[in-house]
């Protein structure tokens, strides 16, 4: 697909990972005029009536807009995040459907995987098990799109496809304790700590947990080759390929940090899915690989939130 000249609708365009999918599109030779985000304050996708109307003249819909918490996050709110993720997805990709869209992106989640997938996740063990339970509700809801979006391609040939990034993180991402991820949450808690003299910080869990991240910038990038250079039915991971343990991500993050305290592992939280690593070959066949190491995003990701969290929080 040549996106010079198209008319694209980017939902959550105005959200962490929708700035990075923004510029990627206009780098392609997108106009910025030809990019619609439908603001979520006066466009509720979770209204019928919002999604026929953004769909209306467009050629390629990206859809990124997501209710989406951490742990915490997701054990309060099971509920709202199954019902908004199913019905924005569900309404909008019917809107296209019923428009006449030539393509539509739908972005999954790596909280679909069944809890005990074998390490590295390939995307045919998706249908494996049931997700791990403390995110269950949000990663079945984002599967169901996937069988929709197979279902459509099947029925009305509507080009759809969907992608599965692991965890993302990086300049933009969100820091408010109360539902932020892993990595946004630990680099508050050592830039504050540093600044307050705390010796302690108490972390969720035991630690031994794995994850791999993916620098947001990178995903981008990887979404918009898809957009470019993938027509298939199969779902497709993007990710680094690597996995870290949350105890050596945390030191990690201190170092950068400059926290030389310790680190108080409440084990009385829930660890959430013991591993995750994703096999990322799929995503390689149309040209995708991650470029920022780890160590690289996290200095850049910890500079951001250190120069800009007076104007954030």
């Amino acid at each position: 697909m040549d996106l010079k000249g198209k008319k694209i609708l980017l939902t959550g365009g105005d959200g962490f990972l929708g700035n990075f999918v923004f510029r990627e599109l206009v780098g392609e030779g997108v106009r910025e005029a030809d990019i619609r985000i439908p603001h979520h304050i006066e466009n509720d996708l979770r209204i019928w009536e919002n999604c026929a109307e953004a769909v209306k003249g467009v050629d390629l819909v990206i859809h990124l807009a997501a209710s989406v918490g951490g742990i915490g996050f997701n054990q309060r709110n099971p509920g709202v995040l199954f019902y908004d993720n199913v019905i924005m997805g569900a309404q909008l990709m019917e809107a296209a459907r019923g428009q006449g869209v030539e393509k539509f992106i739908q972005i999954g989640t790596v909280c679909a995987y069944p809890k005990f997938t074998p390490v590295p996740f390939k995307e045919e063990n998706l249908w494996d098990g049931y997700p791990e339970e403390t995110n269950a509700p949000y990663g079945v809801a984002k599967k169901a799109l996937l069988v929709m979006a197979q279902a459509y391609r099947e029925q009305y040939g509507l080009n759809a496809i969907y992608l599965l990034p692991v965890n993302l993180y990086g300049p933009g991402d969100n820091f408010d304790l109360e539902n932020s991820h892993v990595i946004p949450a630990l680099i508050r808690k050592c830039v504050e700590a540093v600044e307050s003299g705390a010796g302690q910080i108490t972390l969720w869990g035991t630690g031994t947990p794995t994850r791999e991240f993916l620098y947001v910038e990178d995903c981008a990038r990887g979404i918009v080759q898809a957009a470019m250079k993938y027509d298939h039915p199969e779902p497709v991971n993007l990710g680094s390929g690597t996995e870290i343990s949350i105890r050596d991500l945390a030191q990690l993050i201190a170092e950068i940090s400059g926290f030389s305290g310790e680190f108080v592992w409440d084990v009385a939280r829930p660890d959430g899915q013991p591993r995750r690593c994703l096999d990322t070959r799929r995503a390689e066949q149309f040209g995708f690989k991650a470029k920022f190491a780890l160590q690289e995003g996290l200095t850049r990701t910890i500079q951001w939130y250190q120069e800009n969290r007076s104007r954030i929080l």
